[in-house]
């Protein structure tokens, strides 16, 4: 799940890579999020979550007006933040 030093920097390049289904990541507001173990918690289910996976969703993310539980969901999955 998520690493217990948040701190770390990635690079677009570097999430591009985490792009299947066994290893989701995802770039939300700067974020880096590893949501591989969330997918299929996800409510709007797993296909959603797997269209942007590699990516930067930060734009689709705000657009759906994400709830208070769902940013919190960002910092209990998130792994880095984006260089």
């Amino acid at each position: 799940m998520t690493s217990p030093n948040t701190n770390l920097i990635f690079t677009k390049e570097e999430v591009e890579k985490h792009n299947r289904k066994d290893d989701c990541w995802i770039i939300i507001d700067g974020n880096v999020c590893d949501v591989t173990e969330f997918l299929n918690d996800h409510p709007g289910g797993p296909d959603i979550l797997l269209e942007y996976v590699g990516k930067d969703a930060t734009n689709e993310f705000k657009d759906i007006g994400h709830s208070k539980d769902a940013l919190e969901l960002v910092q209990k999955y998130k792994i880095g933040n984006i260089n």
